[in-house]
């Protein structure tokens, strides 16, 4: 059976009848798609209650429009989760997860480069609510894709840093036939640039470096935030007709 909770209250009532019983988590911003499935399909595997949360965090987004456009499709996510299997659904308000508001944060000091360079407050924003989520729910494992990489080590380090009990478990990026990674932004995308999106994926694991990488991406009409190096991966950021896109793979030595 499947239970819907909206407000947290109700939810750490329930929680508390829990005990005893493994706990696995899907933290999500809506809008699920396979790489969000392939998530729960996972924790369904290793755990005995699997609970998805779908909150779209305000104090991740630097840009408001980017905030109004994020896609919302709760009803099709509720019942695509119960088709899953799904025990608990959390769909908490912004009020209740900042009772304060964004007073208080989670800052991360040192040299990050990336998101944090093109999206100022967003991996604050990230180890925020991930905080609170992990709280909330109080697991045995979390689970994160590595589509968004510079997220999940940054999530990974927290867990760390904050001796936070729940293991961070790491999954490999879901991908379309054309080797686009599933992102719930691919649904802003038109049909046409859907298929030139691939170009990402293409580009990322056949340049020799990242001016080329650079290079090729803008000559097909991206606007690159980012291409770099680090940790035997290749990243990048681009804008494609408005929306913005990332991915990573291993460098061609750890493939």
């Amino acid at each position: 059976m499947t239970r819907v909770w909206n407000r947290l209250p109700a939810w750490l009532d329930h929680r508390r009848a829990l005990d005893g019983s493994s706990i696995g988590f899907v933290p999500t911003m809506g809008a699920l798609h396979r790489g969000h499935v392939s998530l729960v399909e996972r924790c369904r595997h290793e755990n005995e209650i699997v609970v998805v949360s779908i909150f779209v965090n305000p104090a991740q987004f630097n840009n408001p429009n980017d905030l109004a456009r994020y896609p919302r499709t709760l009803d099709h996510d509720v019942a695509l989760l119960t088709s899953l299997g799904v025990e608990e659904i959390i769909v908490p308000t912004a009020a209740e997860m900042y009772p304060e508001g964004y007073r208080l944060r989670i800052e991360s000091c040192g040299d990050q480069g990336m998101e944090a360079a093109f999206r100022p407050g967003f991996l604050s924003g990230v180890m925020t609510v991930v905080l609170k989520l992990l709280n909330i729910v109080r697991a045995d494992r979390a689970y994160f894709g590595e589509k968004d990489y510079q997220q999940l080590r940054t999530i990974q380090e927290m867990a760390r840093e904050f001796f936070v009990p729940t293991e961070i478990v790491s999954c490999p990026t879901v991908r379309e036939p054309s080797g686009l990674a599933e992102s719930s932004r691919n649904a802003l995308l038109s049909p046409c640039s859907r298929e030139k999106a691939a170009s990402l994926f293409r580009v990322l694991t056949t340049a020799a470096d990242v001016s080329e990488a650079r290079a090729a991406l803008e000559s097909e009409g991206f606007q690159v935030d980012y291409v770099e190096e680090r940790w035997g991966r290749r990243f990048v950021a681009a804008f494609l007709d408005g929306v913005r896109l990332i991915d990573n793979v291993p460098l061609p030595e750890q493939r």
